[in-house]
C-alpha cells in the first residue's frame, strides 16, 4: 500500500505460518452514494476534467490559512504573503480555464515549482532542484519523498472510506490503479507537507524527527477530513452536473 515502510495511516499484518490459510474478506459495508456519484461523470471527459479543476482549486485555495499560522511562523516558515496571493490569483482562473487535463498538468507544475521557490526564500535553503522519483540526495529531496506517502496514505484512506476504487483518478495516472490517491493527495501535500520538508531540512532533522513534524501538521490542520469532505461534494456537485443537459450543465 502508500505506506512508504512507515506504516501510514494504517497498518496490515498477518502470521507468516499458519496452519489454515483464510482469504481476508472484502468488506463491503461502505457508502455507495459517492462511487455511484463518481462513475455518473468519471467515463465523460469534458466532466472528469471539471473535477480535477475542482481539486486543483481547493488545493490552491487552502494554500494561504496554511502557509500563515502562527506554528510555522514561529518555526521559521515566514513566507513572503503578498507573493503567495498573487499566485493563488494568478492560478485560479488558469487552473479553471485548462481546456484540458494536459493544460492543468502543465499549470500544475508550474505551480508546484513557483511554490517551491516560496519555501526555498522562506527558509533561506539556498539552490534547490525538484528529484525525480526518489533520485534527490539533499535533505529537503527526501523529506518531500518521504512526506508525501504520508499524504499517499491519508489519500487511500480518504477514498477507501466514501468506497471511490483508486483507479478512477481524475488528474493522475489513469492508467494506474493508484492514480485517485494522488489526486486526492494534492490537497495537502503543498499545504501540510512541503513545509515540514524545508524546515526539517534547515534545522537538520532526522526521519523520525520530520515525520513526526508532518503527522502533527496533517492533524491539527484536519487533512484528513478536508480530503474527505472535498472528494465527497466534487463527487456529488459534478454528479450534478451529468444529470443536467450538455446545454445546461456546460455552459
Amino acid at each position: 500500500g502508500f505506506c512508504g515502510g512507515g506504516g501510514t495511516p494504517l497498518f496490515s499484518a498477518s502470521e507468516v505460518d499458519v496452519e489454515v490459510a483464510w482469504l481476508s474478506p472484502q468488506s463491503e459495508y461502505r457508502p455507495t452514494e459517492y462511487l455511484q456519484a463518481w462513475v455518473q461523470f468519471w467515463f465523460d471527459d469534458e466532466l472528469r476534467l471539471h473535477a480535477a479543476q475542482q481539486l486543483q482549486t481547493r488545493r490552491l485555495q487552502r494554500l494561504p490559512a496554511a502557509w500563515n499560522t502562527r506554528a510555522l511562523r514561529e518555526a521559521g516558515f515566514a513566507v513572503d504573503q503578498a507573493r503567495l496571493q498573487a499566485l493563488v490569483q494568478q492560478f485560479t482562473p488558469r487552473i479553471a480555464n485548462a481546456p484540458d487535463v494536459t493544460a492543468l498538468l502543465t499549470d500544475e507544475a508550474q505551480l508546484t515549482k513557483a511554490l517551491f521557490k516560496l519555501a526555498v526564500d522562506a527558509v533561506g535553503y539556498g539552490e534547490f532542484t525538484r528529484a525525480k522519483r526518489g533520485t534527490g540526495t539533499d535533505a529537503a529531496n527526501r523529506f518531500l519523498d518521504h512526506g508525501n506517502y504520508l499524504a499517499y496514505g491519508l489519500g487511500a484512506t480518504a477514498t477507501w472510506v466514501l468506497g471511490l476504487p483508486h483507479g478512477l483518478a481524475v488528474l493522475h495516472g489513469k492508467t494506474r490503479r493508484g492514480g485517485l490517491v494522488f489526486d486526492a493527495a494534492d490537497l495537502v501535500k503543498d499545504a501540510a507537507i512541503l513545509p515540514q520538508a524545508f524546515l526539517a531540512a534547515m534545522r537538520g532533522d532526522d526521519e523520525q524527527q520530520f515525520r513526526r513534524q508532518c503527522i502533527e501538521a496533517l492533524t491539527h490542520s484536519e487533512s484528513l477530513d478536508f480530503m474527505i469532505d472535498t472528494l465527497k461534494e466534487i463527487a456529488l456537485q459534478t454528479a450534478r452536473l451529468a444529470k443536467q443537459s450538455p446545454q445546461e450543465g456546460r455552459a
